[in-house]
């Protein structure tokens, strides 16, 4: 085993034994929920502000319209889904960028962006897929287990990096990349994975049909082009190929929630239909 691999075993090793207290350590450092929740707020209300005073908050086009749909669908398997003791203020802004991005902040503030609907052309269900995978980011608190984590993490090379240092020759720089590969990236791909597991279901409860989301991913490998395998290993995101196929294995276990929803859809709308008739 190399130097270098011994190294990243050790930072590895103490952070894994406190890992699962990433939550707690983050409520004891004052990134509590309902801390992390109004923070959040106060961001989210700054850059919605800014974006309006640069005319980007789109609420009249089509694209604005079916996102808008497709998030009041969903939301209230979201707000069910809320296991953090703190009730959520789930909001949406679509904001006009050529960027393909959406995201969430912690308390459900949300922005999706025109340029991931329009460039992609997604489908209703397409975005109900990013749409709930954004929610499930929300609804995990992972941005209070990444504030927990990097303040292990920051712990763990603090205190062992003079020794490190001492005996390997390595410099701050070299340190931080082996926490950063070690530790920092494959946690926050198991996010991701998480995300997509979450909201799956969210999009199937609220009737979208959760193969949608292996089209999502085929859309954005295509555009990005990133499946390379120094891409897998830099980015916090899975590898579109993974991802496909993580997706692909999950579809069995949420399919029959999709078409539950479905159907109760059509008894629902075929009973509005038969009692306007009766009406008239």
């Amino acid at each position: 085993m190399t130097t270098v691999n011994k190294i990243k075993n050790a930072l590895l090793l103490t952070t894994i034994t406190t890992l699962a207290g990433c939550t707690t350590i983050a409520d004891m450092s004052g990134y509590d929920t309902a801390t992390l929740n109004t923070d959040a707020a106060k961001s989210y209300s700054q850059v919605i502000s800014q974006a309006n005073s640069q005319g980007a908050v789109d609420n009249t086009s089509n694209t604005a319209v079916r996102v808008k749909r497709v998030f009041n669908r969903i939301k209230p398997y979201a707000v069910r889904a809320n296991t953090t003791g703190v009730p959520f203020d789930w909001q949406i802004t679509v904001i006009r960028s050529p960027e393909l991005n959406a995201w969430a902040m912690p308390g459900g503030k949300m922005a999706f962006y025109t340029g991931i609907v329009e460039q992609l052309k997604l489908t209703d269900a397409e975005i109900a897929a990013i749409m709930g995978h954004e929610m499930t980011h929300a609804l995990s608190e992972h941005g209070k287990k990444d504030a927990g984590q990097k303040i292990l993490t920051g712990l763990a090379v603090q205190l062992g990096g003079a020794q490190l240092q001492a005996k390997t020759g390595l410099n701050d720089d070299a340190l931080g990349l082996i926490s950063d590969l070690g530790i920092d990236k494959p946690f926050s791909r198991s996010q991701e994975s998480e995300a997509d597991a979450g909201g799956l279901r969210l999009m199937a409860q609220a009737g979208y049909n959760p193969e949608a989301a292996v089209l999502v991913w085929k859309k954005m490998e295509a555009a990005n082009g990133r499946s390379n395998t120094m891409a897998t290993l830099m980015s916090t995101h899975p590898n579109s190929g993974q991802r496909i196929a993580k997706i692909q294995a999950l579809l069995p276990t949420v399919m029959p929630i999709y078409q539950a929803a479905a159907k109760a859809d059509t008894n629902s709308t075929n009973g509005v239909t038969t009692r306007t008739i009766k009406r008239r």
